[in-house]
């Protein structure tokens, strides 16, 4: 965001008050122009306020949506209800109100490429409202354990971006695209280290990079992704995971 905001109006969204005060006060010492809003991604008609309180503020030019919970943090339902359902209302709400050239970014995950969704169910998910995501059979009869669900509602994330992209987005002559990033070090990912055991460092040592990566990088390519030199760059994710997935595809690293 850092990258993209110079000069602008940022709106941060956030259910915690905390939370929001707290990176609020980082931008603002650092010369950024913010606002805050509670914001309950749960929820539809609170989704819908955000979105219009952005527009109140002027053209709304970028969308960034990192709302989620991960496997360790949270059961089956309420991953699917946050990533899935709560990203969906997101991407709807800014659906009407973005500016012309205007771009968004969904942070998914490369857990989105880990568990193959049949291709009928692929289209059913698209023709799906966002609101009866949670009644499709597949995900219902799936999303089990929490690990799963999050595979799921990050494979979702990706037709959704490419529904938007296709439908309400292009009326708006806007475009958005979905990011997937692989082990970044962050508090998360921290969760999930301790969670995952010896597994995280077993898919780290699998990989071409051999490594894990920064949450700079991953912001060098949002950054990209959401400016003028990706113009033509909509409905498509960007899976940014050092060869994760390559070393799944091909048998050098197997899920446990």
């Amino acid at each position: 965001m850092r990258r993209i905001a110079a000069g602008k109006k940022i709106l941060l969204g956030d259910i915690s008050e905390k939370n929001l005060e707290r990176v609020a006060n980082e931008l603002t010492y650092s010369g950024y122009d913010v606002e805050t809003s509670v914001v309950n991604a749960l929820e539809k008609d609170s989704v819908e306020a955000f979105a219009r309180k952005a527009a109140s503020l002027g053209p709304v030019k970028y969308f960034i949506d990192t709302a989620g919970a991960s496997p360790s943090q949270a059961k089956p339902e309420h991953i699917l209800k946050l990533d899935m359902v709560g990203t969906g209302y997101a991407v709807d709400a800014f659906g009407e109100v973005m500016a012309e050239g205007g771009a968004g970014l969904i942070i998914s995950s490369q857990t989105g490429y880990m568990l193959p969704i049949p291709n009928d169910v692929e289209l059913e998910i698209l023709r799906t409202p966002t609101e009866k995501l949670m009644d499709i059979p597949f995900i219902v009869e799936r999303a089990t354990r929490s690990g799963t669900a999050y595979m799921i509602a990050k494979r979702v994330n990706h037709l959704q971006a490419q529904k938007a992209a296709a439908t309400t987005w292009k009326a708006r002559r806007a475009r958005i695209n979905t990011i997937s990033p692989g082990i970044i070090v962050t508090p998360l990912a921290y969760d999930e280290f301790k969670a995952a055991g010896d597994n995280y460092q077993q898919m780290i040592d699998a990989s071409a990079a051999m490594r894990t990566a920064s949450s700079d990088e991953i912001a060098e390519a949002g950054a990209f992704l959401l400016g003028e030199h990706a113009t033509f760059i909509t409905g498509t994710d960007l899976l940014i995971d050092g060869g994760v997935i390559a070393s799944i595809r091909t048998g050098e690293y197997k899920l446990h």
